[in-house]
């Protein structure tokens, strides 16, 4: 997922996309803890996903602010 995509998404896109996110971390550390995961590099791509839709998130809130 690129930062360009991200903010052409409104802000309640974002936080839909964020939540997502957050349980496709979590379903990717259960599996790791039961060894289930074969692809471990998915948990930091997600990750890395996260951070950038808190970014664009924090972004936009910043600019309306302003």
């Amino acid at each position: 997922m690129k930062a360009s995509e991200l903010r052409g998404k409104s802000v309640d896109e974002l936080k839909q996309e964020l939540q997502s996110l957050l349980k496709a971390q979590f379903s990717l550390r259960m599996q790791k803890a039961t060894q289930q995961l074969a692809n471990t590099s998915q948990i930091g791509r997600t990750r890395r996903d996260i951070s950038r839709v808190r970014t664009v998130l924090t972004q936009k809130e910043m600019s309306k602010t302003v």
